[in-house]
């Protein structure tokens, strides 16, 4: 078999790495990058019938959204370099349609769309060079498809803010429900993706935020459940986890609509909460 380039280059690099973060970190990345030949079929089930994690198999769109993906993601390939990000935000929906304009936030006919939290955006970041990565409907694997496609190539931002695995949750005829450990694999293999191409960043890891309105809603249960994994993910590997679950619900652990627009995507207020709990992060990149 034979490895491209950018595998070979990572494959000296691991042979001068020793602790064991390195190996599984070269694992992911193998996998990911052999990964990138499949394109929108999900296997399902390996030669030898064992359940193959979906979550870590990089795969372009999955989903049709109200917005065109194949254009958004060549609005990033051209935009990137020349705004040489501060900061970059990875994600889905939740953070594809808080706000920005790198890439530009356009309706699937090209017609610009009207963010769901400008105005906490621009407190949140005010005139901070931002890259937005949030692509609506993307899970984990749509992610590493997008890591191992360029969107990041290149860059050296001082921030980069990851908050993903919410789409993972759900079960649709182009992919199934992925299990609370099987996210927590896509989950670590773009975070070590990303702290391979962008090594001098501080990185931040966001705990998937609440969903739908009830705690005993068994997708909430689903996440709450990655969520405890990526606890002890984020302690052992000393990596920093932010969780605003909390103040996103009430006191009997309701979602109300005081801080989403349909118990999921954010409001302004919603937003806001974000947006406060990341300005000292913000705020350290000057340091």
């Amino acid at each position: 078999m034979k490895i491209n380039s950018e595998a070979s280059i990572i494959l000296f690099r691991f042979f001068k790495a020793k602790s064991f973060i390195s190996i599984f970190y070269f694992s992911c990345i193998i996998f990911s990058i052999l990964g990138c030949k499949q394109q929108n079929a999900e296997v399902e089930v390996s030669g030898s019938g064992k359940r193959v994690n979906t979550a870590i198999i990089p795969v372009p769109k999955l989903e049709d959204d109200s917005y065109d993906w194949w254009e958004r993601h060549k609005d990033v390939l051209s935009i990137k370099d020349t705004l040489d990000p501060e900061i970059v935000l990875i994600g889905n929906s939740i953070t594809h349609f808080w706000g920005g304009d790198f890439p530009p936030l356009n309706n699937a006919d090209g017609t610009s769309r009207v963010a769901n939290g400008p105005h906490s955006w621009e407190a949140t970041f005010q005139n901070r060079r931002v890259l937005n990565l949030g692509f609506g409907w993307d899970r984990t694997q749509n992610v590493l498809w997008r890591l191992n496609n360029g969107e990041l190539d290149g860059l050296s931002p001082k921030l980069v803010i990851i908050h993903i695995g919410t789409n993972n949750t759900s079960e649709t005829e182009n992919a199934r429900k992925n299990t609370a450990s099987e996210i927590l694999e896509g989950i670590a293999a773009i975070y070590y993706s990303v702290r391979f191409k962008t090594p001098n960043a501080k990185i931040v890891l966001m705990e998937i935020m609440p969903r739908e309105e009830m705690p005993n809603n068994s997708r909430r249960l689903l996440i709450n459940e990655t969520n405890q994994l990526l606890k002890q993910f984020a302690k052992d590997n000393g990596i920093t986890l932010l969780d605003i679950s909390s103040k996103m619900l009430n006191s009997d652990g309701i979602l109300t609509k005081a801080f989403t627009l349909d118990f999921c995507h954010p409001n302004e207020a919603g937003y806001q909460i974000w947006g406060e709990a990341l300005q000292p992060y913000i705020d350290g990149i000057d340091e």
